[in-house]
């Protein structure tokens, strides 16, 4: 296919979120990936309900991969993986630092049968640093990086993004890393190790509560849906009578066009309100007049007012609203796919896209191990006796 990373192979340890992501964008992008999972599977098959092996978050970041087992515990499996990394273009990994190392399967140890391997690591801290062996999850990095001391509201307390932000930060930067070291292949014609530590990755979402700092010298507060350097406003999300909308006012024609919307064209020349300065100086007058405006309207209605006037506004969605969003069904980021243990399911695509390159077409999540027979034995040339016998040994 004309597809930027045809011809490309991932060798895949990716596990959960982070790892499992980023090689999903590169399986998107044309990449043969290979999924290795221990015989057991990763651990986010772990929260499967009984009797299945794939929850929705599995099925979403594992489609267009194929999947084997790989125990690399025993000496027989690290062999097999030697022989993979010969014929392989990207390994990647979001093991503990030293994990892969320890085993004899480094970035130090591959690079010796191949010098073109790209290996990806992605970790919490990096492989690097006195914080490199803290453990690390989306949640605990989301306090470390500061994260979380700027979340909530100010009576609060400290409170973590709904979402895992971290991992799927540290997994576009994985994807970007890997991409950057192909490119530089082609020039050098050299490998390399590449690297992500995930509160890296989400240093400079701060910037705001930084300017805050920088501008007040004090300890940046939690603003709840307000602006984090307390420096815009109106910006919040204001009731209505079904729901609630979130506004953000940018420019001076912004505030103008919704005094318009409101029926208050008064307020542009309130001198409370005629400058961004002046606004945020009467914070909370300048939230009491919108909201007297929605809570009177119900979300959409508020939505449509507000794109009339061009000011940026949206209805805050419920995830199912997210989920069959036609925008996003329409531009083909989602689908509706048939998954042989989860039935009929919502997965994305890709956000990334290649105008000229063809689309990839979606290929259900693997189940564990479900490609031994073709890796082992097609890629790596392995007889079926072989394979079985990897099998009862408990390398596969």
């Amino acid at each position: 296919m004309n597809t930027p990373l045809a011809g490309i192979t991932v060798i895949d340890f990716g596990q959960i979120f982070q790892g499992p992501y980023a090689t999903l964008l590169m399986a998107k992008a044309g990449a043969n990936v290979i999924k290795i999972e221990p015989p057991h599977g990763e651990p986010g098959r772990r929260r499967a309900p009984p009797g299945k092996h794939t929850t929705l978050p599995v099925a979403m970041l594992n489609a267009n991969k194929r999947a084997i087992t790989l125990n690399l515990k025993t000496e027989r499996g690290r062999e097999l993986l030697r022989e993979m990394v010969k014929r392989g273009d990207v390994l990647l990994e979001n093991f503990s630092p030293g994990t892969m190392d320890e085993l004899g399967v480094g970035y130090e140890a591959l690079k010796c049968i191949n010098p073109r391997l790209i290996y990806a690591s992605g970790s919490g801290f990096g492989i690097t640093g006195p914080d490199r062996d803290n453990l690390a999850m989306d949640f605990t990095i989301q306090a470390q990086s500061g994260i979380m001391s700027v979340t909530g509201f100010p009576d609060g307390p400290p409170v973590k993004a709904g979402p895992t932000l971290v991992d799927f930060m540290g997994g576009i930067h994985l994807y970007a890393a890997v991409v950057t070291a192909l490119f530089q292949r082609e020039r050098t014609g050299t490998g390399q190790l590449v690297e992500v530590a995930m509160q890296e990755t989400v240093y400079s979402s701060l910037a705001s509560s930084m300017e805050f700092y920088v501008r007040t010298g004090k300890e940046p507060p939690r603003t709840g849906n307000r602006q984090s350097a307390l420096a815009s406003a109106p910006y919040n999300a204001f009731p209505t009578a079904d729901g609630w909308v979130a506004i953000h006012v940018v420019t001076e024609a912004h505030w103008k066009n919704l005094t318009k919307a409101m029926g208050r064209e008064e307020l542009a020349d309130d001198p409370r309100f005629a400058t961004n300065a002046a606004r945020v100086a009467n914070l909370i007058a300048t939230d009491d007049a919108v909201a007297a405006w929605t809570k009177t309207l119900p979300k959409m209605q508020v939505f449509a007012a507000a794109k009339r006037y061009r000011i940026p506004c949206a209805p805050v969605r419920t995830v199912p609203e997210v989920m069959n969003d036609p925008h996003m069904h329409g531009r083909g980021m989602l689908e509706r796919i048939d998954h042989p243990e989860l039935g009929t399911i919502v997965v994305p695509t890709t956000p990334l896209r290649l105008h000229g390159a063809e689309r990839v077409p979606t290929v259900p999540s693997p189940i564990i191990g479900q490609h031994n027979e073709e890796i082992y034995g097609d890629w790596l040339g392995l007889s079926p006796g072989e394979i079985a016998a990897l099998r009862d040994e408990g390398v596969i």
